[in-house]
């Protein structure tokens, strides 16, 4: 048996996503937050949508079949797989914590606002518009063609598990978004394209599928959310919490 499914979950909402909104929202430079970007832990909300996915995962039958985990080390993505499996009643499957499933690094625009990357590094907002979002790499940090380039190398170790079917992912917005990317095959304009009309969701689910190993990927589903929005105690947010993520190029 090789993996013909990958489904693709992005993590609750974080404190830091809420951190993010409100200084948008205030206008102000810098977001304050609590913790390293690793440490960063999911809002109460977050905790309530980890729970809705949960239940989403049992209903849709995730471990029917052999079943792999590979999970981001950063907190808020292992805290919401977690309370996830334990609400659906989910035993864990097999698990690898691994490093290339991190969110994108942003170097110096770490930490601010789209406001805060203008007024204190207006040259660097300068390169993002000429460059694009696609190409754009920040001092000390990581353009979308980086996390490309690393996804490529996990999903090539896809191809070398053996027993499971199905490979669940919990990870962040940019890993989501350039797996699917890397899996279909987008070039920058038809990943631009996609990404103008699509966002990935807090605790949304992806799924992409082939009919065997060498064979093309599809998208089945982009950043589902119903189980967000029949859940009393959750709701769907959409939080980037990137400071760069305004679409360019």
């Amino acid at each position: 048996m090789a993996v013909t499914d990958i489904w693709l979950v992005r993590h609750g909402e974080s404190t830091a996503n809420v951190a993010a909104a409100r200084a948008e929202a205030a206008g102000a430079d810098v977001i304050e937050v609590d913790h390293r970007d690793a440490d960063v832990p999911l809002s109460a909300l977050g905790e309530e949508q980890s729970r809705a996915l949960g239940a989403e995962l049992a209903e849709r039958g995730v471990d029917d079949v052999p079943v792999a985990l590979w999970v981001s080390p950063y907190l808020r993505a292992q805290q919401t797989i977690g309370i996830a499996l334990a609400a659906g009643g989910l035993a864990e499957p097999p698990k690898r914590v691994d490093e290339r499933l991190r969110d994108r690094e942003l170097g110096v625009l770490d930490l601010l606002t789209r406001a805060g990357v203008r007024n204190r590094y207006p040259d660097e907002e300068r390169r993002r518009q000429w460059l694009g979002k696609y190409y754009h790499r920040p001092a000390g940090g990581e353009s979308w063609v980086d996390v490309k380039l690393r996804l490529r190398s996990l999903l090539f170790d896809v191809d070398r598990l053996e027993g499971p079917e199905r490979l669940l992912i919990a990870a962040h917005d940019a890993v989501v978004m350039l797996t699917v990317a890397v899996c279909l095959d987008l070039d920058e304009p038809a990943l631009m394209d996609f990404a103008a009309t699509h966002t990935v969701a807090n605790a949304s689910l992806t799924r992409l599928r082939r009919d065997r190993p060498g064979a093309p990927w599809t998208l089945e589903e982009f950043s589902a959310v119903q189980h967000l929005a029949e859940d009393p105690d959750a709701e769907v947010t959409e939080h980037s919490g990137r400071k760069d993520d305004v679409r360019a190029g």
